[in-house]
């Protein structure tokens, strides 16, 4: 058997938290491994224009974005592997860390979990078929696009509360869409959404579908009371979902710590899990912020953290001796 070689440390999904970790790793002669996964570049891939990146005055598309991303990675030596990380099994000890990729074997030193969350979908008729071109999972980045139009929020947390707020400033009028009348969120958020005028409150009703107009964006979303099952139909121009977020901690859980919504828990304001050698950012980790430049900026840290750690813990020869292909 061929030696296998042992990597100083590889990065687990893409992202703006996955890439800038690569570019800082790459930087600091690591040579790290990414995995970045079929559908490479998170959630921006999936974004139009995005205008609240520092660095573009001009709005950047989001896929366009993610491109400059990975070739900045890529230029000072970042390794690419367009694929899925299908299991992951981590080192408690300080010893190996093992990523597969189906039947191929990956080993590191370190590893920095990447993968991010997902917008919690609806699942209704033309949701995914509208996103992006009226149906939206982040008031904070679109709303600037729905000025003096009718838009609607879906949801009953803090979260709706504050995406409806920020919405409102841009929107000619925001309805919230719950399916009671009653709403998880605190009871402060619920009394500043309450006083903004142009809010108004569709209860108990939740989205049947979703309808294009003439040119082809959204048009009319179709409403259906919990209670008498009624239908109703209302036009808008915007849809924000706003129903939570589902971390991509699947292939760790139950290896690093998470907390009650599978979100991967770090030390204080650093990326260090509770393993060893092993560092999470970006949306994996966070439930607040969620933005882009937020989660580039965990990427820093956990790049940083990854090479602070090669540099002050010896690597155990015999931590290799029972790894499959390694010689001790």
């Amino acid at each position: 058997m061929s030696e296998q070689r042992v990597e100083n440390v590889i990065i687990v999904g893409s992202g703006p938290a996955g890439y800038t970790a690569a570019l800082y790793t790459a930087r600091a002669n690591l040579e790290p491994l990414v995995i970045e996964g079929f559908a490479w570049g998170g959630l921006l891939q999936q974004t139009t224009d995005v205008e609240n990146y520092p660095g573009f005055p001009e709005a950047i598309m989001g896929p366009e974005l993610m491109q400059h991303f990975r070739d900045q990675a890529e230029r000072f030596g970042a390794r690419l592997e367009t694929d899925d990380a299908t299991k992951i099994e981590l080192s408690r000890d300080g010893g190996l860390h093992k990523v597969w990729l189906g039947d191929d074997l990956r080993l590191a030193r370190t590893v920095i979990l990447a993968m991010g969350a997902q917008h919690r979908k609806l699942g209704v008729p033309g949701e995914l078929e509208l996103a992006g071109r009226g149906v939206s999972y982040c008031a904070t980045c679109d709303a600037a696009f729905f000025r003096d139009a009718p838009t609607i929020i879906v949801g009953g947390g803090d979260s709706a509360m504050e995406e409806a707020m920020f919405l409102s400033k841009f929107a000619s009028k925001v309805a919230i869409v719950h399916r009671r009348d009653e709403f998880r969120a605190s009871k402060i958020m619920l009394e500043r959404a309450r006083a903004i005028p142009n809010i108004e409150w569709l209860t108990p009703y939740v989205v049947d579908e979703f309808l294009p107009a003439a040119e082809g964006s959204l048009g009319l979303a179709r409403l259906r009371n919990t209670v008498d099952g009624s239908t109703r139909e209302i036009p808008i121009t915007g849809a924000f979902i706003a129903i939570g977020h589902d971390p991509q901690s699947q292939l760790v859980q139950g290896q690093v710590e998470t907390d009650a919504g599978g979100y991967v828990v770090t030390r204080g304001t650093s990326t260090l899990t509770n393993v060893p050698g092993v560092f999470a950012a970006g949306d994996l980790v966070d439930h607040t912020y969620r933005q882009a430049v937020t989660a580039a900026g965990t990427g820093c840290q956990a790049a940083l953290d990854a090479e602070w750690y090669l540099r002050d813990t010896p690597f155990p020869l015999e931590a290799a001796a029972g790894a499959e292909g390694v010689a001790a």
